[in-house]
């Protein structure tokens, strides 16, 4: 991409899945979509969540500025710029403007009223890149997907998901062996 720095890298030999070198870019899609999506096919036991209580308050609380605030300030300012070439940078200098920061919460809402998510913010890119300082790359295991989504939609989805782990923690849902990503 024009808008990243770019990187040398070694001469590798071609990708090697199930013993055999990937010289067709079918071959090299097949061997990464293989390795970095393994779990696509695996049953999945649903009847777990019947066992969670149906609790949660039936209204959904309009957003506020301060959800936002904590959400984006949190967000580094040297990741690599999402589909819609959008950094964090660029968003904390747009919520500075008061008439935009409140666009964005309207908007926001506006989804949350009237259930939809749109297809944009469904969109994305995945970028393959090298895990840094193997002695070879001939296998898919060595590369690393990074998938970049609209920066909005990920703005909007990091308040949802601070909003439910809140609700999920206070109502006590979430087992106690459940410990990543949580906050405190």
């Amino acid at each position: 991409m024009n808008w990243i720095k770019k990187r040398k890298l070694l001469a590798i030999e071609a990708i090697k899945h199930n013993d055999c070198s990937c010289l067709e870019i079918k071959d090299i899609w097949k061997a990464i979509h293989e390795s970095f999506n393994l779990a696509q096919h695996q049953q999945v036991d649903v009847s777990l969540l019947e066992e969670i209580p149906n609790n949660f308050p039936t209204e959904w609380t309009p957003f506020s500025k301060e959800e936002f605030l904590s959400s984006i300030c949190n967000c580094s300012n040297y990741l690599t710029p999402e589909s819609d070439r959008l950094s964090w940078k660029h968003f904390k200098e747009i919520i500075k403007n008061s008439s935009c920061f409140n666009s964005i919460i309207n908007i926001a809402n506006a989804y949350i009223d009237l259930g939809h998510w749109p297809s944009h913010f469904k969109m994305s890119t995945s970028i393959i890149i090298p895990k840094p300082n193997k002695a070879s790359y001939n296998t898919s295991k060595l590369f690393r997907p990074i998938v970049l989504l609209n920066t909005l939609g990920k703005l909007i989805e990091k308040v949802i998901g601070k909003r439910l782990q809140f609700q999920a923690l206070s109502k006590n849902i979430i087992h106690s062996c459940q410990l990543g990503r949580l906050k405190q």
